[in-house]
């Protein structure tokens, strides 16, 4: 049984609604709101650019900053492609774990690679504390959440499972992660096709997070 929630309870989602966001509003067209963690990496990341192209779909990658310091080029390919990126911290730190100084240090870190007003904290595990830190540095940052996880990133998980999880989750409105890393490869590469047809077959557009 996994540890964690495939489509994020609406209870939480109330709770923290004024600091995070986790679904967006829908006007005009149903749109769905595909994005993509941890990289960029070399052979993931070009997968998924080019499965975007196919499909005439625009993302959010939320990227790590020693990522892009270590790959500029995918990250340039990234925003001429039209798709907008985020901050995922220097070394993808655990806010639960570390403390609130060293914690948006490494936030400003990225951010120096990244340039993008838009956060979302690995394992999706940040203090409020942290949050209104955060707000306080940076009042126009926006952080993002999400209402439907992949699980891409479970071992546990086959690359069928890792699809239906989205495909029976995903609504117009729905942020859902995806992760363009090397532990997520064997099934992100088999699910992201599968979930892009399935929203292209509802008519839903795809499209990026705003940039802010």
């Amino acid at each position: 049984m996994s540890s964690y929630w495939v489509k994020t309870p609406w209870w939480v989602k109330r709770f923290f609604s004024k600091e995070l966001v986790w679904n967006m509003p829908q006007n005009g067209k149903p749109t769905v709101y595909i994005t993509f963690d941890d990289g960029p990496h070399p052979v993931a990341t070009p997968f998924v650019l080019a499965e975007l192209q196919k499909h005439k779909a625009k993302a959010t990658f939320f990227c790590i900053g020693k990522n892009v310091d270590e790959h500029p080029d995918i990250y340039e390919h990234m925003l001429n492609d039209g798709h907008t990126t985020g901050n995922h911290t220097q070394n993808h730190l655990n806010g639960w774990t570390t403390d609130n100084k060293k914690y948006l240090g490494n936030i400003l870190l990225a951010s120096k690679h990244i340039s993008s007003a838009c956060f979302r904290p690995p394992y999706g595990r940040i203090k409020i504390s942290q949050v209104r830190i955060l707000h306080k540095k940076k009042p126009d940052w926006k952080i993002y959440m999400w209402d439907v996880l992949s699980g891409d990133f479970d071992t546990e998980l086959t690359p069928e499972q890792c699809a239906q999880n989205v495909i029976d989750n995903i609504e117009p409105g729905s942020i859902v992660v995806f992760h363009d890393s090397e532990k997520a490869w064997e099934r992100m590469s088999y699910a992201l096709p599968r979930v892009l047809e399935h929203c292209k077959k509802n008519n839903w557009n795809l499209e990026a997070l705003p940039k802010n």
